[in-house]
Formats: structure tokens, C-alpha cells, sequence
């Protein structure tokens, strides 16, 4: 069965991985039910089709979502594949590929969280929508036992995952969600190139997705020889601003 091979994949890569951190906070395994849940419980019922959300927002703790810094890519794809199949089993209508997003809350327990679903159409005209398919609120679980004391990556030795951008012999890491690219000695990763603008462009991540976002530039940003304004990014992207050429990559570290 699919949905279980997914979940053995969630608890071989996260539960194997941060059993000590994670035995009475969130665990992975535990939002992937939940989010089905959620799926299940938000269905609406068109003329030929039994809708539900496309859109998840998981909150969580500032604790909880520290314990995923480096794998929350890995987390999200995991989950959404895990959605996918659900509907597909289920026989559900999606608007879109399920995507997820992670927020962090502050109100929240370290091992509590929260699940907010949307059904989002995207700009796209969908004449058997249900019309009163309306985002839904926020469902909060709270932990069975108590939490226990966390581990760090480094005493579990794990690799951490990260972004990467190289360029003209130079490589740098995305350490941040939002990264500014630009001439600016005060950009995040300054690129020494007279046709690129001081605050040129950034790169920002969305759950488990990575954009490249043109801040107004003078010459533009470019992939593919052609002007972008927002562009998704994949490992091995190659994009060019001024002169310079940048790559894109996703490693282990």
C-alpha cells in the first residue's frame, strides 16, 4: 500500500532519526494522519466531483519547529506526497497539488500544533466548485504525554540540508528563509558585478519550495535567456543577473 510505504519512509527518516527529540513532541507520522483528517473533514460536494482543501498551514511551536531546521524540504514533500495519495485513494478532486506550509506560533505548546486548510482555485475559473467551499478554521492537537528533553543534531549526527548558490568560483549557503542578492555590501549574497542592480533580486523559501523573486531591477532577471518576475527553483536552476551567471543546489552538509 502506498500510503504506508509513505509512512514507514516518515518513520524511517524522522521518527529512526530524532526518536530521543521527538518521542512526546510532534511527530512526523502523527501530522501526516492528522493532516489527512483534516482533508477528510473539509470535503465539499460538487455536481461531479467531492472537493477538498489543496492548501494546508501547519503551526507549530517555536521548539517543535527548531527540531526540523535542515529537513523541513524533506518534511513537507514527504507530507504532501502523503496527501496526494491519500485523495487519490480516497477519490478526491484537488484544484491543484496538495502544498504545505509551515508557521510558527508562539501561543502553542511544544508538542501541540495547529492545522488551518484552504481551497484555493489559483486564479483558475472552476464552474463546478462548490460555492461554499470556504477556507476552514484552525484545528490545534495537543500531546498525549508529556514532552521530554531534546537532542540536537549535532549529538545525533545528522547531515543538515541546505541551499546553495555558486557562481564565478564563489559558493554560498542560504542561511536564511529570505536572501537578498544584489551589489549592495549589505545584501545577503553580494555579487560583484556592475550591471547587477544593489538590491537585485532575492531568494526566499516556502514550505518546501524555493523561489527566485526580481526586486525591481534595472536589467532584469533572467533563466533561460528570458526575463522573470518570480520563478520556482530546482536543484541545478541556473538563472543570470547583470553578467552573472548563478547555479541553484540543494546539498547535504
Amino acid at each position: 500500500m502506498v500510503l504506508r510505504a509513505i509512512e514507514q519512509r516518515l518513520e524511517r527518516l524522522f521518527e529512526g532519526i530524532f526518536g530521543r527529540a521527538f518521542r512526546t513532541n510532534v511527530q512526523p507520522v502523527e501530522l501526516a494522519r492528522k493532516l489527512a483528517k483534516e482533508m477528510d473533514e473539509h470535503r465539499s460536494t460538487s455536481v461531479r466531483n467531492v472537493y477538498v482543501p489543496n492548501e494546508y498551514t501547519v503551526y507549530l511551536s517555536s521548539g517543535d519547529r527548531e527540531q526540523f531546521e535542515g529537513y523541513e524540504s524533506s518534511l513537507v514533500s514527504e507530507l504532501e506526497e502523503y496527501l496526494a495519495e491519500h485523495a487519490q485513494r480516497e477519490n478526491y478532486a484537488l484544484l491543484s497539488p496538495p502544498r504545505i506550509v509551515f508557521e510558527t506560533d508562539d501561543d502553542l505548546g511544544v508538542g501541540e500544533f495547529g492545522i488551518a486548510t484552504r481551497m484555493a482555485q489559483q486564479g483558475r475559473s472552476e464552474g463546478d466548485v462548490p460555492e461554499d467551499a470556504a477556507p476552514g478554521a484552525t484545528m490545534i492537537y495537543k500531546p498525549r504525554t508529556q514532552p521530554t528533553e531534546a537532542v540536537s543534531l549535532e549529538e545525533m549526527g545528522v547531515e543538515r540540508e541546505v541551499a546553495v548558490l555558486r557562481w564565478s568560483g564563489e559558493r554560498r549557503v542560504l542561511d536564511k528563509r529570505r536572501s537578498v542578492l544584489g551589489r549592495s555590501r549589505d545584501a545577503d549574497v553580494q555579487v560583484e558585478d556592475p550591471n547587477v542592480s544593489r538590491r537585485h533580486a532575492e531568494i526566499l523559501q516556502e514550505g518546501s519550495s524555493w523561489w527566485l523573486v526580481d526586486l525591481g531591477s534595472t536589467n532584469g532577471t533572467e533563466v533561460d535567456g528570458r526575463r522573470v518576475q518570480r520563478f520556482q527553483l530546482a536543484d541545478g536552476s541556473r538563472f543570470t543577473i547583470g553578467e552573472t551567471t548563478l547555479t541553484f543546489s540543494t546539498e547535504r552538509e
